[in-house]
């Protein structure tokens, strides 16, 4: 994320995946989800991106109502098209199909007043690799908080 304001973060991601290259992608919204992502009313947790027919689409992204919308209200959990070159989707295919990876949303954010969000190219962590990842995170803390108490 450049100098944008972040609407969502998906902090599982981290946890979940390895996460390899990351994207930034375009979304199309109709005008009551963009007013929606202004009040910040949306999570893209259980969110993914899945390539259909040489395009990229985000689902299981969830985008609040508008409550001020009159008539014609958006559904919450369609699945939106994201808008990415022509060349970086042709290597997502490439990744996706032949390597197994997964793309996940990692931010939803404004950049210059578009909606974007940022894509990681990931591949699924075991349950080891998670709870080696506690540990170390751990064991950070506990030298940190040392390190602290030895210099006061």
């Amino acid at each position: 994320m450049a100098d944008g304001k972040l609407i969502a973060a998906n902090r599982r991601a981290r946890h979940e995946y390895h996460l390899l290259e990351r994207f930034e992608a375009g979304l199309v919204l109709t005008g009551t989800e963009v007013k929606s992502l202004r009040e910040g009313k949306a999570t893209i947790e259980r969110a993914y991106a899945d390539v259909r027919d040489g395009q990229v689409w985000l689902i299981g992204a969830h985008i609040a109502p508008y409550e001020q919308a009159s008539l014609g209200s958006h559904d919450p959990d369609r699945d939106r098209k994201l808008l990415l070159h022509r060349r970086e989707i042709a290597s997502l295919i490439v990744k996706v199909k032949e390597r197994g990876l997964t793309l996940v949303p990692t931010q939803l954010y404004f950049k210059n007043g578009r909606a974007k969000i940022e894509l990681a190219l990931a591949k699924g962590k075991e349950q080891r690799d998670k709870r080696r990842d506690l540990a170390k995170r751990d064991a950070d803390r506990q030298i940190e908080r040392a390190l602290k108490s030895r210099s006061r």
